[in-house]
């Protein structure tokens, strides 16, 4: 399945994280592509409100692994500054494939060692403000969760 949103500034592109955030439990692995600045911290700060998470949440670059405690834990992972899949491997990634939900920026780049249900959005930046956010899913599981979203 493919649904694709349009968002109009940043409250939007957080607004339809949160709309996902609210269907999301422990497990669950949203996969993040899309340039620098389109949107991606944005639209994670939005899942962690719809998870009932509190805590402000900033993008990962440097840290690779931000942890949110709530009740639903939240995983934010950025993987662009990374080498190598055993970098990923060596920080203890499968450790949180089942106690959080895990939303990693840049997804791509470690294909590989990904699960195999994961639920896929691409970000692409059409202009300063407005994004196209695309979802695409494999899985009868992802897909009822994405004809629950709205902006």
């Amino acid at each position: 399945m493919e649904v694709v949103f349009k968002t109009q500034n940043l409250e939007q592109t957080e607004k339809l994280g949160k709309s996902l955030g609210k269907t999301l439990v422990k497990g669950d692995f949203i996969a993040l592509t899309g340039d620098l600045g389109a949107g991606k911290t944005a639209f994670t700060k939005g899942i962690a409100k719809g998870l009932g998470i509190e805590d402000d949440v900033t993008s990962p670059t440097f840290t690779i692994i931000n942890e949110y405690t709530g009740p639903v834990p939240l995983a934010h992972m950025d993987v662009y500054r990374l080498d190598s899949l055993q970098e990923l491997e060596n920080i203890g990634f499968d450790d949180y494939l089942d106690g959080y939900v895990v939303v990693m920026e840049w997804a791509d780049k470690v294909k590989e060692l990904l699960p195999d249900d994961v639920l896929w959005i691409d970000f692409m930046v059409l202009d300063d403000f407005h994004r196209e956010i695309r979802f695409l899913s494999d899985s009868p599981y992802y897909d009822s969760k994405l004809r629950e979203l709205s902006i």
